[in-house]
C-alpha cells in the first residue's frame, strides 16, 4: 500500500480525548490532527516522537490531517492508524501474497454475520470451498521483546472470538489475522496480563479450529508492505 499523498512529519506534543493529538511542525506551527485509534496506544504516543501524518482534500473535515505513523525515539516504526490494517490485509489477499489465504476468487469487506450481530472484516469465497471468515487485528503493543494483543480489555474482541468459533462449528473456515504494525515486534502473544478473558477465549477458539495467522509489515513514510510471517506464542 502506497500513501495517496506524501506524508508530512511533526513532533508529538500530546495525544488527548482519544481521537486528537497536538503536534509541532518543523516550522514551529502547532497543529491538531485526527488520531484514528481508539486503543491505549501504549508506547506509540510518547511526547517527542516523530509523527507522520496524511492530509485529506475533504474541505468538510474539521481536522484534515490524520496521524498515520510514529517513528519512536528508539527507532521503531509503528502504524497507529488502525483503519489501515484491514486495507493492508485486503490488498495482500487480492495480490495473492499470503499463501495461507490463496485460492479464493472473491473477497468481501465488512459483511454482516454471526449470532451476536457482528461484521466480519473480510469474507473469502470460492467455488467448491467453504467460506473463510477473517477477523483482522492490529498489533502495536511491544513489551519485553514481544508484541501483545489486546492493549486494553476488549469486549468487542471477545465477541469476535466467539463468532469465529461458531463459524467453525457451522463448517466454515475462520481466521484471526494479527497484522503486526510495529517494526520492533518479532513474536506475538495474547496479553493475558491485560485481558485474561480474551486470552482464554483465544485458546478455546484455536482448540475448536480457528486459525491464527500473524504477519509483519514493512513501514515507511512512502507506504506499508507485507513482510514475513511472525510466530504466535502460547501464554
Amino acid at each position: 500500500m502506497r500513501f495517496k499523498t506524501p506524508l508530512q512529519h511533526a513532533t508529538l506534543i500530546q495525544r488527548y480525548k482519544r481521537f486528537l493529538a497536538d503536534v509541532m511542525t518543523p516550522e514551529g506551527e502547532t497543529l491538531t490532527i485526527h488520531c484514528a485509534n481508539t486503543g491505549a496506544m501504549t508506547g506509540c504516543a510518547t511526547p517527542g516522537d516523530t509523527v507522520w501524518y496524511s492530509t485529506s482534500d475533504n474541505l468538510k473535515r474539521k481536522y484534515p490531517h490524520t496521524w498515520e505513523l510514529t517513528h519512536t525515539q528508539t527507532g521503531d516504526w509503528i502504524c497507529v492508524n488502525t483503519m489501515r490494517a484491514n486495507e493492508l490485509v485486503y490488498e495482500a489477499i487480492t495480490l495473492d501474497a499470503i499463501p495461507e489465504l490463496s485460492g479464493y476468487s472473491a473477497v468481501y469487506p465488512e459483511v454482516k454475520y454471526g449470532a451476536e450481530n457482528s461484521r466480519i472484516d473480510l469474507l473469502l469465497q470460492a467455488e467448491n470451498r467453504s467460506n473463510c471468515y477473517i477477523e483482522v487485528k492490529s498489533v502495536t503493543l511491544l513489551q519485553q521483546q514481544c508484541g501483545y494483543f489486546p492493549d486494553a480489555v476488549t469486549l468487542r474482541g471477545q465477541k469476535h472470538l466467539r463468532e469465529l468459533k461458531n463459524e467453525v462449528a457451522d463448517g466454515h473456515r475462520a481466521v484471526l489475522f494479527f497484522a503486526v504494525l510495529h517494526s520492533g515486534i518479532t513474536q506475538v502473544a495474547a496479553s493475558r496480563h491485560i485481558d485474561p478473558r480474551y486470552a482464554d477465549l483465544l485458546a478455546q477458539a484455536q482448540a475448536s479450529g480457528v486459525e491464527v495467522i500473524c504477519y509483519g509489515f514493512q513501514l515507511s513514510p512512502g507506504g506499508i508492505e507485507l513482510a514475513a510471517r511472525i510466530p504466535l506464542l502460547t501464554v
